[in-house]
């Protein structure tokens, strides 16, 4: 480590800074050398007087004094190691290769590459969170807040971005308006429908659970992971008020002979209704929002019918087994089947990868993995897939608007499973790259991500590139293809490395025929696949059948399949898919032909 000095670089930011405030009270005292984010590589940037300050570089492959020069494993790793868009390219074409190595011991030998090298993105323990920007006890063990991957921009920086762009931020209901905002509803070229769209929300609210009453940056969700806490709560209370308390099971209510989740009334737990709902009308459900859209009660329903299905199987299997020990362990199976269904359909869906992706925790059993996973606040942040959700929603030869779906749990009851399954399954969803494409329904959420993410003064863009090994764009025209999105962004933001990481996600040019843009997937694969395989039951001391009931559990686990959960939970087996059938896909394809090209 060496020390470094900007002041006179500091001074010539300020004077600049000054001409823009016109006369601000500032000198060159007041900045932070960090502001300029010098260390590079995962580099700690540590500040000693005020425009002293030294690049720890400890264990990050470089030296130097801003972390910039490369030791020779580095140059190895990195000259062996091809660009991530090439990569995709090879993992997304030659058919021919990939049947070969999916049937091969090379499909093992590629899938625990994959889950190596995108965890170990993600530190463990983990470092930063909204209040500490160094390392800190609080931050380690305190799981009421998210966790960061990279500290705040310090407070006192020439701009709010640190030294670049412009003092003032964009407004954010402008941002919103002029880039967020859909114009017309562009689906998804990778054919996503609804199905998927809610599968995403419903998983994700299980570790999503921002709790604003706190403040910013704080989360309600204990569990930081696959806990199944949106089916059965995320306390012990309100997990006994869902409990039938009787052969392990939950509590439901029959409506034509068929299982779905009790009313307040039978199960007394909080749920967010808007006023006036009776409790007679509303789902009583694990995660108290899923009220919101008949989409999640559907899979409240499914995983309610799956979890009484299970305890009837270990109950046959275990007939002394109490009812504690029932639920406790269908409890786990329900996990399992959720993280299988999770990297073998919804993540391979995501991906696009011809590489079959496998959820077996035994390819990292030799290798150097940490089990246990913080939920951190910018996973949050990137997974605000809004633009997913279309203008109307289509269900057996009718069109539901906005105001006739939301906290509408009757569409639930009066379709029934088997009809939602089929209409999401076959209804395409939107876009969630390149911007113009949230409906003005659900804007407000795009609106409070973006004023979180400045209260808790998230890094740039660029930033977090760099951090997960991209290259940082250059220029608007890099980032973006839409040359009046790149236009919009140089005049509200002024340089490309102050764009803020929230817009940055959203309006990113997308991979050719792809739903996000590069960085989406970059970034959001490290998350999720550390997430997922960090759960106790992936590790060596639980993966075993004796967990799961014994061989009948262990093989509900390892077989199960989106459409085994609808399947096995309803009269018929309607069409289920996380993408729409080809012969949808191409109408769609063909129907946006004939759009306006300004509308594209």
């Amino acid at each position: 480590m060496r020390a470094s000095f900007l002041g006179p670089v500091c001074a010539l930011i300020l004077l600049l800074r000054e001409s823009d405030c016109q006369g601000d009270d500032v000198t060159s005292r007041t900045v932070n050398p960090c502001c300029h984010f010098p260390c590079q590589h995962w580099g700690v940037c540590v500040r000693y007087t005020e425009d002293k300050y030294e690049c720890d570089c400890t264990r990050t492959g470089y030296y130097g004094e801003n972390c910039t020069v490369p030791e020779f494993w580095t140059r190895v790793k990195h000259f062996l190691r091809p660009p991530p868009d090439v990569l995709h390219y090879i993992l997304t074409h030659f058919h021919w290769l990939w049947d070969v190595i999916n049937s091969t011991f090379l499909r093992d030998v590629l899938m625990r590459l994959v889950l190596t090298v995108r965890s170990n993105l993600i530190p463990t323990p983990p470092t930063f969170n909204s209040k500490y920007g160094y390392l800190s006890w609080e931050s380690y063990y305190n799981l009421s807040y998210y966790t960061r991957i990279l500290p705040p921009v310090p407070e006192d920086c020439p701009t709010p971005l640190g030294v670049k762009g412009k003092t003032k931020l964009p407004a954010a209901e402008l941002l919103v308006e002029k880039l967020l905002k859909r114009k017309t509803f562009r689906p998804d070229p990778q054919g996503s429908n609804l199905m998927f769209a809610f599968f995403a929300q419903h998983f994700t609210h299980q570790f999503f659970k921002t709790y604003n009453r706190m403040g910013v940056g704080f989360t309600k969700a204990l569990g930081h992971g696959v806990d199944a806490g949106h089916i059965y709560g995320d306390n012990l209370e309100r997990q006994l008020s869902l409990r039938l308390l009787k052969d392990g099971k939950l509590k439901y209510q029959l409506i034509n002979g068929e299982m779905y989740p009790p009313t307040v009334a039978d199960a007394p737990v909080k749920m967010s209704y808007p006023p006036g709902i009776p409790v007679e009308d509303q789902m009583a459900i694990g995660q108290e929002v899923f009220g919101l859209l008949p989409g999640l009660g559907l899979y409240a329903t499914l995983w309610l019918r799956e979890h009484n299905r299970v305890c009837d199987i270990l109950k046959a299997e275990h007939p002394a087994w109490d009812d504690e020990q029932l639920f406790q362990t269908a409890r786990f199976i329900i996990i399992g089947e959720t993280i299988r269904i999770v990297i073998e359909e919804y993540v391979q869906h995501l991906s696009g990868y011809l590489l079959q992706l496998k959820f077996d925790p035994t390819l990292l059993f030799n290798s150097h993995f940490q089990y246990g996973n913080r939920i951190s606040l910018e996973f949050s942040q990137l997974y605000h897939w809004h633009p997913l959700m279309p203008d109307s929603f289509h269900i057996s030869g009718d069109e539901l608007s906005y105001q006739q779906f939301l906290f509408n749990t009757s569409v639930v009851t009066r379709y029934g499973v088997e009809k939602l399954v089929e209409a999401f399954s076959r209804q395409v969803a939107g876009q969630v790259g390149g911007g113009h494409n949230i409906n003005a329904v659900v804007t407000h959420v795009a609106l409070r991500t973006i004023e979180e993410s400045r209260q808790l003064r998230v890094q740039p863009f660029n930033e977090y590139r760099k951090r997960f090994n991209l290259k940082p764009y250059e220029s608007f025209t890099q980032f973006a293809d839409n040359k009046e999105i790149a236009d919009t962004l140089e005049e509200f933001y002024g340089d490309i490395d102050a764009l803020e990481f929230y817009p940055g996600l959203m309006l990113e040019k997308t991979r050719p025929g792809a739903i996000f843009g590069e960085s989406m997937v970059e970034m959001g694969a490290p998350f999720s696949l550390k997430g997922l395989l960090g759960n106790p039951i992936c590790s060596p001391e639980y993966w075993k059948p004796s967990t799961f009931g014994g061989k009948v559990g262990f093989d509900i686990v390892n077989s199960a399949t989106l459409k085994k959960l609808v399947c096995l939970n309803t009269r018929t087996c309607p069409y289920v898919a996380f993408r729409v059938p080809p012969e949808e896909k191409q109408r769609q394809e063909k129907s946006d032909g004939n759009m306006p090209s300004d509308e594209l």
